[in-house]
């Protein structure tokens, strides 16, 4: 089983992303990682997903997602072949005293903090999931309150344009 980066290029109408994401479930994959946003055109959404699968049934989720109306566009995105990133916003418990030492992990991880209030520090974070992984691992001990994150999202290098 190996994990796949699907970056999938649809119309920007309702119903769309249920039809995408159908497909995955009716195949019983779970979806690790699923990010949503318009793309360079208002008629236009990015959908990355990132599942764990084997990957005959990768190609047939990609040869069945190709045939949906309202997909134009799905790329595998590869490590050698792509960028990508995800984001974190991480609430830890910081009373004054700690402060400093939350903040210097936050710059050797090139982090931002984002709010500071009632005891607590916001941190910005992104980068891979092994570098966010690790951020985590480092401010655990002073307590996690909340976190959000983004899911990966990508595109492939280069010049060429999906968008047709």
């Amino acid at each position: 089983m190996n994990r796949h980066i699907l970056s999938i290029l649809v119309e920007n109408q309702p119903g769309v992303l249920s039809r995408v994401t159908g497909l995955f479930s009716r195949r019983s994959y779970n979806i690790d990682s699923l990010s949503v946003s318009v793309a360079e055109s208002d008629d236009v959404s990015r959908v990355t997903v990132v599942v764990t699968g084997d990957d005959g049934i990768i190609d047939q989720i990609t040869r069945q997602l190709e045939k949906l109306i309202d997909v134009r566009d799905v790329t595998e995105l590869t490590a050698d072949s792509s960028v990508y990133r995800e984001l974190a916003l991480v609430k830890v418990s910081a009373e004054a005293s700690v402060r400093p030492e939350i903040m210097v992990l936050s710059n050797i991880f090139a982090a931002k903090v984002i709010d500071v209030a009632g005891g607590a520090m916001t941190v910005e974070i992104t980068g891979s999931q092994g570098k966010i992984d690790a951020f985590l691992e480092q401010v655990s001990p002073y307590g996690v309150l909340e976190m959000a994150r983004t899911g990966l999202t990508g595109l492939p290098r280069g010049g060429k344009r999906a968008i047709r």
